[in-house]
């Protein structure tokens, strides 16, 4: 069982000024985001990573290529792995959007929303999201293992939705409760997918070591949890 790293992207002009980017065209790392990224390219060196799979966005591709650094390896991009299409909200305030009617069930019932239309960026409900992000995880996940082994370990680019969608699918939690899930920029998600049910092993890690995600043989062939705890890379189950 191949291991994925759900990388968001670093902090955005977007972010910092309050906006929901969506798909919008030239939305770039800023100056926070782009020391963000590179401390986790930093963070990743020691890690052999098997493929490096990216939204199309700006934000995603700059932090992708900051993963790569001197690896060699190519950044594969995936429509997929985009930002939810928010129609007509891509673009606007985030204080504007709080107080539209649908703001409380985005935050409520996300499973019941699906964002209004515009004529310049494309729309989607989140359930639509969630489904073609989860979608394209597992099926790039076991392309991985396939050509790689169960000991490798590779690297999804994405954004804050569609990790925490990820996430909740992989905790075996409804949609609806998401928004309970914290997804920072930079941050890295870590899931390992067995043939009976995936594991969590990180969520929303800014800072601590990555060496533990390397898995040893008999780490990457159980599909069982230990009984008391993980022992982790080295320790012993309590």
């Amino acid at each position: 069982m191949a291991t994925v790293l759900l990388l968001r992207h670093g902090r955005t002009t977007a972010n910092s000024s309050g906006l929901l980017a969506g798909w919008t065209a030239g939305v770039g790392l800023d100056d926070t985001g782009r020391k963000q990224v590179e401390s986790v390219g930093a963070r990743l060196a020691e890690l052999p990573l098997a493929r490096v799979v990216s939204s199309p966005l700006q934000r995603c591709q700059e932090t992708a290529v900051a993963v790569v650094g001197s690896r060699g390896l190519d950044v594969v991009t995936d429509d997929a792995l985009g930002e939810c299409r928010y129609g007509a909200w891509t673009g606007r305030p985030i204080k504007d959007l709080a107080q539209d009617p649908l703001w409380a069930t985005v935050q409520a019932q996300p499973s019941a929303v699906t964002f209004p239309p515009s004529e310049e960026y494309e729309h989607e409900s989140m359930a639509q999201m969630q489904t073609r992000a989860v979608e394209v995880v597992r099926r790039v996940d076991a392309q991985v293992e396939a050509e790689h082994g169960a000991q490798a370990v590779w690297v999804a680019v994405s954004h804050g939705d569609v990790i925490k969608a990820v996430l909740a699918d992989a905790l075996g939690t409804h949609l609806d409760l998401f928004q309970r899930i914290s997804v920072n920029p930079a941050s890295l998600s870590v899931v390992r997918y067995t043939s009976s049910h995936p594991y969590v092993l990180r969520v929303n890690d800014n800072s601590s070591s990555v060496a533990d995600l390397l898995p040893s043989k008999a780490e990457a062939s159980s599909t069982d949890a230990t009984p008391g705890g993980a022992t982790g890379s080295s320790g012993s189950a309590d």
